[in-house]
């Protein structure tokens, strides 16, 4: 299995301190394979609540529920561009992003989709909002676009590096974190106006970040990078886990979601699904349905999410809250 860094390039050109243990299985916690009807790499995943979601990838596929995922509809796209990631601002209004620039736009909850011209043939990976008004996208070499016209009109911003950038966080208005290739970590504190870069002491490439609240983030990675912060990005600590029970090497954690300050779940390669339920001082490594990578997640309540990647896979998560 290659990493998803090579993934990414194939495609697109695609505790204690100190130490942090994984734990039993969670009997507490059903996980569901889920009919797609698609063949598609899914890379993104959003529900806006727990019946209403998207899920986008390989070959221009949109994918859309408004069941839980019991029933999974194609939605033409317009394009057979890769897509890599799906933001929906509410109910209605939507963006997708993905390979040579292409960005996507829906006013009626993914049934129909425009298409939006950004200064940019770069890869997007990642898109998140602040606001209604306010949002951000990132992507390859260094790409950062602002909106502050609800996602209408995207501007360039300087991020000072030409790394891959492959996620964003975004805290408030004004505070923001981007992580991407060989260690980036950027932040800002005024809105993106300047992006200023933070050491990892890492050469990991980071896939995914996510914050529980302002002060508390993870960022995960290929090899089974894991690091936290605890001040908003500024510091980051090396949480890297063992081999669990099923591992022979450390595998890429892809993605990563906190739905409160306590509960928190990452999926990666070759189906890998953690729980952590104190705050990442410990990850449970949870039974998958599923060998095939898991490379998209999304969690609209605490006990509710939703897993995508590699041939069309999609699974339901349901977990009691400790």
């Amino acid at each position: 299995m290659r990493t998803l860094a090579v993934l990414f390039c194939s495609l697109v050109t695609l505790l204690s301190v100190g130490t942090v243990e994984a734990a039993a299985p969670d009997a507490s916690v059903t996980v569901a394979m889920q009919k797609s009807g698609s063949e598609a790499t899914l890379l993104g995943m959003f529900f806006h609540d727990h019946q209403l979601g998207w899920a986008v990838g390989s070959g221009g596929t949109i994918l859309k529920t408004t069941d839980g995922g019991h029933k999974w509809k194609k939605v033409s796209s317009g394009t057979t561009s890769l897509l890599t990631a799906v933001y929906f601002r509410d109910a209605q209004r939507g963006w997708v992003v993905g390979a040579n620039g292409t960005v996507r736009m829906s006013k009626d909850g993914g049934e129909t989709w425009t298409v939006l011209i950004v200064s940019t043939q770069a890869p997007l990976y990642g898109i998140a909002f602040a606001s209604p008004m306010k949002g951000w996208m990132v992507g390859g070499n260094g790409t950062i676009l602002q909106t502050t016209d609800g996602g209408e009109n995207w501007a360039d911003q300087a991020s000072g590096t030409s790394a891959g950038l492959y996620a964003i966080a975004l805290t408030s208005e004004q505070q923001g974190i981007v992580v991407g290739a060989l260690g980036t970590i950027l932040t800002t504190a005024d809105g993106g106006k300047n992006w200023a870069t933070q050491v990892s002491q890492s050469s990991a490439t980071f896939f995914d970040v996510a914050f529980a609240d302002e002060a508390n983030g993870w960022a995960v990675g290929n090899a089974g990078a894991l690091f936290q912060t605890t001040d908003g990005g500024t510091h980051w600590i090396d949480r890297t886990l063992p081999c669990g029970r099923t591992c022979n090497k450390l595998t890429d954690l892809i993605r990563v979601r906190f739905t409160d300050p306590q509960q928190g779940w990452i999926v990666g390669e070759h189906g890998q699904i953690l729980r952590t339920s104190d705050a990442g001082y410990n990850w449970v490594e949870e039974t998958s349905p599923v060998k095939r990578s898991l490379m998209s997640l999304s969690f609209p309540r605490a006990t509710a999410g939703w897993a995508g990647g590699e041939g069309g896979t999609i699974i339901s998560i349901n977990a009691a809250k400790k």
